[in-house]
């Protein structure tokens, strides 16, 4: 005989139903929170109308405001004074005595679990099949902060944080449309958690914000804490190195991409938005190309894009010349780089790779370490080892400055997810060099474009609107004056794929 899952079992206790026996429901909510060995559940007995109405309060502590729920729940119960009609108690109380921001009838135990863990206090009647929630959450957060991870010199200085409804008020303050839909889903099997969806309506694709809905509602899991794991779950490609979604801390990014007809998700612990569908260009801008002048931006780009072919190139390139091509240098330069490497006993392969990955541990180190010593630790480490392994004959000084000029272009690239796709793929590339020259990083580099060219996040092809080519609302490879931006990219609805951006004001050189 099969024996039955604890979690089947637990399911199918949680779908009962509220009966009109009142020890029997306050039984069915003891037995649901393990009361009394759990004692964050707290309950409050009360009697009003001189004891013809009486009643239980559930309530989690460290959910609810006490207040709240002392002036707001409490306080008109006991002052309550018309007697309801036979049959109209709870609708009296829900619509005419408790004055919280919202109320809701609840008849079972499944969805009164819920709401107690959400915040919301709970009342049973006696005599009553249905119990009355009503919205009293509060839960701790830290207040809204700086930044973190994407700094900007000029634009907003405040970022996400670790609440759901405070995200999306930051939202909300910025895109003041009623438009602006939110809609929240509940993920999670065993331990169920919130996502909020939120788009604009009529400039999100229809069929974008259903697929994104589908594969939300098609994750089977028990659990799923936050954006980070929600995000491995509706990625569209598992084990490439591309990334198909963003992840931003800052509102004010978040909003933009709002407005072109992407789609957010939040979620409470998570401290930042998940969007979706994304592009190559998505990864390489920053939050702060809005606000620069146009000279300014477009220099900043030009910095980010040779900043991106250095990281991924400089090592793989150093190494091809220096072992299959050496007739491609200049002979002073071929000279002093065979000097210095006269007395190094390693090949330049393992001569790249030692240092390579020193400078990746002192990278991962100097963000694990505390925040007090982080930088000291990094730079002096650097330092001391750099000289020590020149000084020790292990490796030559210009493959220092080679990974140096690497890791700190690699710096440059803010997003995390093309960070680390750029990281990775430079050991590939330096693999590749030590075997096949420039021919095999030429052909590496047509490989892995055609292989970007094929993906697509959310079928939206990941270098367009390039390739394919379609109009897009903002300059791709380098920004267009503000007044210029006039097209919303070309995934969003159809009717919007218009000029939407004010007319040329004024004398401007075009």
């Amino acid at each position: 005989m099969t024996k039955e899952p604890s979690s089947s079992r637990n399911q199918t206790k949680n779908d009962s139903l509220f009966t009109d026996d009142f020890q029997h429901n306050i039984t069915l909510i003891y037995e649901a929170f393990s009361y009394p060995t759990n004692q964050s559940l707290k309950t409050r007995q009360f009697s009003a109308l001189q004891g013809t109405m009486s009643g239980i309060l559930f309530f989690l502590e460290g959910t609810v405001e006490e207040t709240t729920v002392e002036t707001h729940v409490m306080k008109p119960l006991y002052e309550l004074s018309d007697k309801p009609e036979d049959g109209k108690v709870v609708d009296m109380l829900a619509n005419s005595v408790l004055l919280t921001t919202a109320i809701r009838e609840i008849v079972r135990l499944q969805d009164a679990v819920h709401d107690l863990l959400n915040g919301n206090c709970l009342i049973l009647l006696e005599n009553e099949k249905i119990a009355i929630s009503a919205n009293t959450a509060s839960f701790e957060k830290r207040v809204v902060s700086e930044p973190t991870v994407e700094n900007v010199v000029r634009g907003p200085k405040e970022a996400f944080i670790e609440s759901m409804a405070v995200n999306q008020s930051l939202l909300r303050r910025q895109v003041k449309d009623s438009r602006l839909i939110c809609e929240n889903m509940t993920v999670g099997d065993v331990f169920s958690n919130e996502v909020s969806i939120m788009y604009i309506k009529g400039i999100a694709d229809d069929k974008l914000i259903k697929e994104v809905k589908q594969k939300v509602e098609g994750i089977q899991t028990d659990v799923i804490q936050n954006l980070s794991i929600l995000e491995q779950f509706i990625e569209s490609r598992t084990y490439s190195l591309v990334p198909s979604t963003l992840m931003t801390e800052r509102p004010d990014r978040a909003t933009s991409f709002l407005l072109g007809g992407h789609i957010l998700l939040l979620m409470n612990n998570s401290p930042y938005a998940l969007i979706v569908p994304i592009t190559f260009w998505s990864l390489f801008h920053t939050a702060e190309d809005q606000y620069l002048r146009w000279a300014n931006v477009n220099f900043i780009r030009i910095i980010s894009i040779l900043a991106i072919f250095i990281a991924i190139f400089t090592p793989s390139i150093y190494l091809a010349a220096s072992t299959f091509h050496v007739e491609m240098l200049p002979p002073d330069l071929l000279f002093a780089i065979a000097a210095t490497r006269e007395i190094v006993p390693i090949p330049v392969l393992w001569e790249i790779i030692l240092l390579e990955f020193t400078f990746e541990i002192l990278r991962e180190a100097g963000i694990r370490i505390p925040s007090v010593i982080g930088p000291t630790i990094g730079i002096v480490g650097a330092l001391i080892l750099g000289q020590a392994a020149v000084q020790a004959n292990l490796v030559s000084p210009i493959i220092v400055i080679v990974v140096a000029i690497t890791g700190l272009s690699s710096f440059v690239i803010q997003d995390l997810s093309l960070n680390f796709m750029i990281r990775i793929l430079r050991f590939l590339f330096i693999f590749i060099a030590n075997f096949m020259g420039f021919f095999g990083i030429f052909l590496a580099v047509a490989c892995t474009i055609a292989y970007m060219s094929s993906l697509k996040s959310f079928n939206v092809p990941f270098f367009s609107p390039l390739a394919p080519y379609f109009h897009s609302q903002r300059g791709v490879v380098f920004r267009k004056p503000v007044w210029k931006q006039a097209l919303v990219p070309f995934f969003s609805n159809s009717r919007y794929k218009k000029k939407v951006s004010n007319p040329k004001v004024g004398s401007r050189d075009d």
